[in-house]
């Protein structure tokens, strides 16, 4: 049985925001994927919840007049690998969503909820590193823009200030054109298990180099990361295994993996090079450039 003191379930945002600004203690629930197993597991005593379930203003994705994608934190993983935009501008995300647990838990989870439960085994969060996307919170007072890479604060934590919900992920044309990525999750089991390690790449190539690259990480370091020292050393440099294999050494410059019952420090450290090193030679053939010789 769940402790559940009292669910709110507005129909608008305008009426999730006035009830939330009145009662900051509230625990806002989306897919109720994540909620629903600390509910279960007794750390939600007498909790107070605010289902944003009903916000049809928050779900859907967006293609708009100047490339920009924005999608609607209610979006759940199944609407998203299915999207005919996502899977056309930017299918790294449906690689990562079809990894996001099974079916029951696709059908139900939110790319919202996924996000600001704060967890470094997110599968949307590398992607979203990757593709630099921007997250659009609002409150009672107005609406306030932050990089996903600065919304992490810790294992858990994210900064949403009192009385903010998120509502939209935006990702520019800017930051997906003529650019060609990779998701790869590493898990216990094959199976609907959560990520030991993943990773995220996008890059562009040109004349056989790299014109951009991007590195992001899950669960290896306290919040997701990008991999700024390998991207940078990456730049503009032909394309050889060596140089892949260089790139991939140095992820380990940013990254900062712990050692836990799922796996080693040391044996997180070796899947990161490995990943990456796979990763780099996936977008490098889809970009038509050559990394044998």
């Amino acid at each position: 049985m769940f402790s559940i003191k009292k669910i709110y379930q507005p129909i608008t945002l305008a009426e999730a925001l006035e009830i939330y600004t009145s009662n900051p203690q509230l625990k806002i629930i989306a897919g109720g994927t994540d909620v629903l197993i600390s509910l279960h597991h007794g750390k939600l005593d007498d909790v107070e919840l605010l289902s944003i379930k009903n916000l049809t203003e928050l779900t859907g994705i967006n293609y708009l007049t100047d490339g920009t994608i924005e999608i609607g934190t209610m979006t759940t993983f199944t609407e998203i690998f299915r999207n005919e935009i996502i899977n056309k501008y930017i299918p790294i995300l449906a690689e990562a969503s079809v990894s996001m647990g099974g079916p029951q838990i696709r059908n139900n989870a939110t790319i919202g909820g996924n996000i600001c439960n704060g967890a470094v085994s997110a599968d949307s969060a590398p992607t979203l590193f990757v593709l630099n996307a921007d997250l659009r919170i609002v409150n009672n007072e107005g609406v306030r823009i932050v990089p996903i890479t600065e919304f992490y604060a810790g294992p858990g934590k994210v900064k949403l200030q009192s009385g903010e919900i998120l509502t939209h992920i935006i990702i520019k044309k800017a930051d997906y054109k003529g650019m060609y990525g990779k998701y790869i999750k590493f898990s216990n089991r094959k199976a609907m298990d959560i990520a030991m390690l993943s990773v995220a790449t996008l890059g562009k190539v040109k004349n056989n180099k790299f014109t951009d690259l991007r590195i992001a990480l899950g669960v290896s370091a306290p919040t997701p990361i990008r991999c700024t020292k390998a991207e940078s050393f990456a730049f503009n440099k032909t394309i050889k295994e060596e140089l892949i294999k260089q790139i991939s050494e140095k992820t380990l410059l940013n990254a900062n993996p712990r050692h836990s019952w799922r796996g080693s420090k040391v044996y997180r450290e070796h899947l990161i090079q490995v990943l990456t090193e796979r990763a780099l030679k996936e977008i490098i053939t889809m970009s038509g450039g050559k990394w044998h010789e």
